[in-house]
């Protein structure tokens, strides 16, 4: 399976984005020069792993039959700014870290939801992009 994504800037930071027949809005706030119309792509990244998480808890937990009820995700991602708007080189540009807390509603012990959630993770797609190198390339389309 290939996913694919397809965005358009044409003025300022606000970004129009389609994925399949849905379209969201990407901008910066206010307050960074963009008019504040959607999340920035910062939060989008640490949307898709909440998403994903949440995802992968309702699929591991039908396939497994589990009485979780709900889950919720908080994610925190720590990033030093002055990377990426070039003020200096020798700092990482992106989140030197995230973290994602999962509460599980569910008849669960401690431990079964410890262990539920370590599959969720394991089985995680974004995750596991957060957390191996995966090959990107940014090229000039013909």
């Amino acid at each position: 399976k290939t996913v694919v994504v397809e965005l358009v800037q044409e003025r300022g930071f606000r970004t129009d984005c389609r994925a399949g027949s849905h379209t969201v809005v990407i901008d910066q706030p206010k307050e960074a020069g963009g008019t504040g119309a959607g999340p920035t792509p910062l939060d989008y990244q640490l949307l898709a792993l909440g998403g994903c998480i949440a995802a992968i808890g309702r699929i591991v937990a039908m396939q497994k039959r589990l009485p979780v009820k709900t889950i919720r995700v908080r994610v925190e991602g720590t990033i030093d700014t002055d990377a990426l708007l070039g003020k200096r080189a020798d700092l990482r540009v992106g989140f030197s870290s995230v973290t994602a807390q999962v509460s599980v509603d569910a008849e669960m012990s401690r431990q079964e939801k410890e262990q539920f959630v370590a599959e969720v993770e394991r089985r995680c797609p974004i995750s596991d992009n957060l957390q191996h190198e995966t090959p990107v390339r940014v090229v000039l389309a013909e």
